[in-house]
């Protein structure tokens, strides 16, 4: 599996059964769903999902699948049959019987502050391999070989995104919600992640909108 960072909390998933993206938000590259089969939502923020721009990709390829939450997919009665509502503990396969399976766990955002209403969130892992869990310090109920950690929101400090990490536990970490810090954040944050939840054995990094990395299996 081939692991491209789109920019913020977008990333694209490419294997032989088919290539997946997840959250092509406003912070994303502008072609981030070009050549996706399937593009999965974690929720309804605008960082990781543009209304108009998510109906020009489907508009565009009429073979696009999308899974979200229900409450986007209820934002979306015009894509009725492409746009999926999954909830935790839900499965899928992208593909077929012989695609990629989905494993869908979470149920919330992560609170911002009292004051903001606690939106629905979902995190999906993918083929076994990686799990994304949008704004959320979800737990899967099984094994992540890969993880994608946030690493900068209103509702998040760095602090928790370590013990996120070492709670899960994965082989390898990689930062992803980092599109609000400029150079000099991205560094940091890297070095502290790396320091309190990473190891010779787990390393914990970021990747440059744009760069690839080669995932192992599961």
């Amino acid at each position: 599996m081939q692991f491209t960072k789109l920019g913020h909390a977008c990333v694209r998933l490419t294997t032989d059964r088919g290539t997946i993206v997840i959250d092509p938000g406003a912070f994303s590259e502008p072609d981030a769903m070009v050549g996706a089969d399937a593009v999965l939502i974690t929720h309804e923020h605008f960082d990781h999902v543009v209304p108009d721009t998510l109906r020009a990709a489907a508009a565009a390829n009429p073979d696009l699948e999308i899974w979200t939450n229900p409450a986007v997919a209820a934002q979306f009665p015009d894509l009725a049959g492409r746009i999926h509502a999954v909830t935790h503990g839900d499965t899928f396969e992208i593909g077929g019987a012989q695609g990629v399976a989905v494993h869908v766990h979470g149920e919330k955002h992560a609170v911002i502050h009292p004051d903001i209403a606690v939106i629905d969130n979902v995190g999906f892992l993918i083929d076994g391999r990686v799990f994304h869990p949008g704004d959320a310090f979800t737990l899967p109920e099984e094994g992540v070989p890969t993880l994608l950690v946030p690493a900068g929101a209103p509702w998040l400090k760095l602090g928790d995104a370590a013990d996120y990490v070492r709670a899960v536990a994965p082989s390898q970490a990689f930062l992803i919600h980092d599109g609000v810090y400029n150079d000099a954040g991205l560094a940091l944050a890297e070095r502290i992640l790396g320091q309190l939840a990473g190891s010779d054995t787990r390393p914990v990094r970021r990747l440059a909108p744009g760069q690839s990395t080669s995932l192992p299996g599961a």
